[in-house]
């Protein structure tokens, strides 16, 4: 109940549409149930009922008064009338004619109370899906590391439509078909006491039976939901790493990875659906049984005249219960529905509630601009329970170049992710112009840094959008200056479209040195004051790497830079190097200082010039 009362809070700023969902939906119920309150008259009619004493007594017009009589001696007054003046065929169209008319109002109110309810439908996912997309996206990089992408993308697709189409989809049951049983029950009562009194001794044994299959749903529905995941896992892989697949002949292995998960995603939901699919069936059976049993007891009492019910009375009461079945039906149907939605929603949840590992404190401090210098000061760390970096200490001043070499494996890499706080420190301190960096302004800390990466990170967007990514408002002009400076406008020109030309999913239009050019162009116009390069040349040809190298020099001209640098030869004029080997330094100096030292820069100096 927790959970879908949570669901339903994501309503809270679209209460103004309620009052017109209560409104129409409670005019669509009473003319429905007009539509049936008025076969008794017509059955009068068709079975000559309706006898000169009666009539007589609707001859005046009724006292206005607000009750149920009131509008019954109205409708009968008018029903006389229309009796005397034009017979019985004069009467059958008149109640005809009203039932026509009270059926399209029936409708109409119930297609208006279904847009507005369509409405809150509507916001209540799109509510949901920026919450989990917001939250997500303001995770740590520590999480995407733990949690799986493709089962994230389920959560955010999979799981919302499911929510969607059940629990979402179940507010009108909650309301209307309530309302409607309990509007129909009423009229049937004031029909029939004593016959409405035997149909509701069997209504709790149909809802202690589809209770019980509806609890069987909960956990067939989570282990569905999770399979889904895990086939949008493989997929994902596959087709993101389809050159390693075929390359290395995998592809019988992915096809019956794939396969045994969507059997088992198959399996699961057939066992869902027997139970699912079961509820309706039970409760219609059911309702047709008590239909049998009112046909039989209320038919005898009407036969042997000790019922206050006429026969024509009696089968006006039959129709009018008969329709109770339905909205029972909707009912039994969505509590059913709703424990696949409350499956999904637990999921959905989970990465909301799931706090990032990096927080600002209460208030932070801002930094508009770096003047001085970052010093890392005796930093450790560690994945988990695996230490990664420990007693790290240096000192960037503004201007300078201090480049990380070093074996694969050794921290380079989780090093330069703690200065822009991709994670914390498990010990040491870490500060730029002497504030300790966790007291900054997390967005002020990242607006001084620009990062390019060995993978260039792009979007399947244009040239234009993807260079002045997270950057509003800047100019055509702007782009194209950062182009130039990056060696990519050039080639950018030459493109169908130029600077509006769409570069594929991840840049896949472009050649990796084509790639890199946009990223490194990316961190030109943003213009940042430290710049943290990581193996930004490793994966190109020397063609490229020159025309990148180049593209390199000019952004780093004058700035604040961190270099983690596979190509030894790239990072020969840095003011500082570091050599980092299993999570310390094992060396540091320029690089005439390490040459002389012949010690693991110089080895693997040594080992790249070969």
């Amino acid at each position: 109940m927790e959970t879908y009362l949570r669901i339903l809070a994501y309503a809270r700023p679209y209460r103004r549409y309620f009052p017109q969902y209560v409104l129409f939906a409670l005019l669509a119920i009473v003319f429905g149930l007009l539509n049936f309150t008025l076969l008794k008259p017509l059955f009068d009619v068709i079975f000559e009922q309706v006898g000169p004493e009666e009539l007589e007594a609707y001859r005046e017009a009724p006292e206005f008064s607000f009750t149920v009589n009131y509008f019954l001696n109205l409708f009968n007054h008018y029903f006389l009338e229309i009796a005397t003046a034009y017979g019985k065929f004069g009467t059958l169209v008149y109640v005809c004619v009203i039932i026509v008319i009270s059926v399209f109002l029936s409708n109409l109110f119930a297609y208006l109370s279904g847009v507005v309810l369509a409405k809150v439908r509507a916001d209540i996912i799109q509510g949901m899906r920026i919450r989990i997309f917001n939250a997500v996206s303001s995770m740590h990089l520590g999480y995407f590391s733990t949690e799986r992408k493709g089962d994230l993308i389920s959560k955010m697709t999979n799981d919302i439509q499911e929510v969607e189409n059940s629990i979402v989809q179940s507010l009108r049951v909650i309301f209307k078909e309530p309302v409607t049983v309990i509007l129909y029950f009423a009229v049937l009562f004031f029909m029939s006491v004593q016959l409405t009194l035997f149909t509701i001794l069997l209504i709790p044994v149909s809802g202690a039976i589809i209770g019980y299959v509806t609890k069987r749903l909960k956990k067939t529905a989570e282990q569905s939901q999770e399979s889904l995941g895990r086939i949008v896992t493989i997929l994902d892989e596959t087709i993101g790493g389809m050159r390693v697949v075929k390359a290395f002949g995998g592809r019988k292995f992915v096809q019956d990875k794939f396969a045994e998960e969507t059997d088992y995603y198959a399996r699961v939901n057939v066992s869902m659906a027997r139970k699912y699919e079961l509820a309706s069936p039970i409760s219609q059976f059911l309702g047709v049984t008590v239909v049998a049993g009112i046909l039989l007891y209320g038919g005898n009492l009407v036969l042997t005249n000790t019922s206050s019910l006429s026969a024509s009375e009696f089968i006006a009461y039959i129709i009018l219960f008969t329709q109770v079945l339905n909205p029972a039906k909707e009912i039994s149907r969505a509590v059913s529905s709703i424990q696949r939605g409350l499956a999904s929603a637990r999921r959905i949840f989970e990465v909301v509630d799931a706090k990032p590992l990096i927080q600002e404190i209460g208030q932070p401090r801002r930094l508009p601009q770096f003047t001085d210098r970052v010093v890392f000061a005796n930093v450790g760390f560690a994945y988990e329970e695996t230490p990664v970096l420990e007693g790290i200490n240096f000192e960037l001043t503004k201007g300078k170049t201090i480049a990380l070499v070093g074996p694969s494996g050794g921290g380079k890499s989780t090093l330069a992710d703690l200065l822009p706080r991709f994670y914390d420190p498990a010990e040491g301190l870490i500060t730029i112009d002497g504030h300790d960096i966790k007291t900054l302004k997390i967005a002020d800390l990242r607006q001084l840094m620009g990062i390019v990466t060995q993978e260039s990170i792009l979007f399947n967007d244009t040239v234009y959008h993807n260079i002045a990514f997270g950057m509003e408002g800047a100019s055509q002009e702007a782009v194209e200056k950062a182009a130039r400076i990056a060696n990519a406008h050039e080639f950018i020109t030459k493109l169908e479209e130029g600077y509006q030309t769409n570069i594929g999913e991840r840049g896949t239009k472009l050649s990796g040195g084509q790639r890199q050019r946009l990223s490194i162009a990316r961190a030109v116009l943003k213009n940042p004051a430290i710049l943290i390069l990581d193996e930004a040349t490793s994966a190109l040809d020397s063609a490229s790497e020159r025309l990148v190298q180049e593209a390199l020099a000019n952004l780093m001209a004058n700035r604040t830079s961190l270099v983690i640098a596979h190509r030894l030869s790239t990072i020969q004029h840095a003011d500082e190097i570091l050599v980092i080997e299993g999570g310390r330094i094992a060396e540091r100096g320029t690089h005439t200082d390490l040459m002389e030292m012949n010690g693991l820069y110089k080895k693997l100096s040594q080992m790249q010039s070969v």
